[in-house]
């Protein structure tokens, strides 16, 4: 959606209702008009080939094995569920669990052939409050998730809690403090993504904070990894992340509409010019728990 098009739908009073919603929509998902679509987009990003790898690349850091018991909290619609699954093989389990009841069902259909070959719950639950005894899990994941929390430390102690000694939790997050993009106009493209991420995040810099997170939350042995989503082509992922960059400013009233369209326009002539580069920043900090 354009931003002029994000403007009329607002007029037309299709934008989420109710007191002073929060400006990350992730924060209630159920309570959006366009879960579906944000469904949508999760599955697009986990097909992304650079956001594939980055996946495959924390999964191996964790480490994640055969007939290891690992729980995601915030699991969408199952991305990294599916992936877990995998690694973890018929003697293993994978606990997926998520605020968003609508998300859940769509991950109940895309991991079912899944399920054929490994064992998978999914359940509603908040992962401030998880619902499982102390110390049943291997491992305990949160992929791109601890950006968009209200209490990121009590949702790692929760995390730190369900896992046994000796198990590891994992977070991994985008950074929106390391974010290069090529475009002819660097001052309004500055402007134009800081100011966003800073209104709809509480840490932008999310990444970042993980391993003191970890730390924090009593775990030890903390080990960081950094790695980056690449785009040189202008994916479609990548083009819709931009677009809604583009609507939230103008929303946010950074810019008017026909800046926020002519910043877009500029994008294509990058691309045109074969030199359109986009890089973000990822963190994946994992930590054990104390024996």
């Amino acid at each position: 959606m354009s931003p002029r098009e994000s403007q009329r739908a607002a007029a037309a009073g299709r934008r989420p209702r109710g007191p002073d919603p929060h400006p990350d929509p992730w924060r209630d998902a159920d309570g959006q008009t366009n879960v579906d679509e944000m469904a949508r987009s999760l599955e697009a990003r986990g097909r992304t080939p650079a956001h594939m790898r980055l996946r495959r690349r924390f999964l191996r850091f964790v480490p994640i094995g055969p007939g290891e018991r690992v729980l995601e909290v915030g699991c969408g619609t199952g991305v990294v569920v599916r992936d877990l699954a995998a690694l973890v093989g018929r003697r293993g389990q994978v606990v997926g669990v998520d605020a968003s009841r609508r998300l859940l069902e769509r991950a109940r259909v895309l991991c079912r052939e899944r399920a054929r070959s490994a064992r998978i719950t999914l359940r509603v639950a908040d992962g401030a409050s998880l619902p499982f005894a102390a110390s049943r899990f291997d491992a305990a994941l949160a992929v791109t998730v601890i950006l968009h929390v209200a209490d990121p430390l009590r949702v790692a102690r929760e995390m730190a809690r369900v896992t046994r000694p000796g198990g590891r939790v994992g977070l991994q997050d985008q950074d929106f403090g390391v974010i290069a993009v090529t475009h002819p106009d660097r001052a309004l493209t500055e402007r134009l993504m800081r100011g966003v991420a800073e209104r709809v995040y509480a840490e932008p810099h999310s990444g970042r904070r993980l391993p003191g997170l970890l730390r924090a939350a009593g775990l030890v042995d903390v080990r960081l990894l950094t790695d980056v989503y690449q785009d040189t082509t202008l994916e479609p992922w990548t083009k819709t992340f931009l677009e809604r960059r583009a609507e939230r400013a103008v929303g946010f009233g950074i810019v008017d509409v026909a800046t926020a369209e002519r910043w877009l326009e500029g994008f294509g002539e990058v691309v045109a010019a074969d030199a359109f580069v986009l890089t973000l920043n990822y963190y994946g900090a994992v930590g054990v728990k104390p024996r």
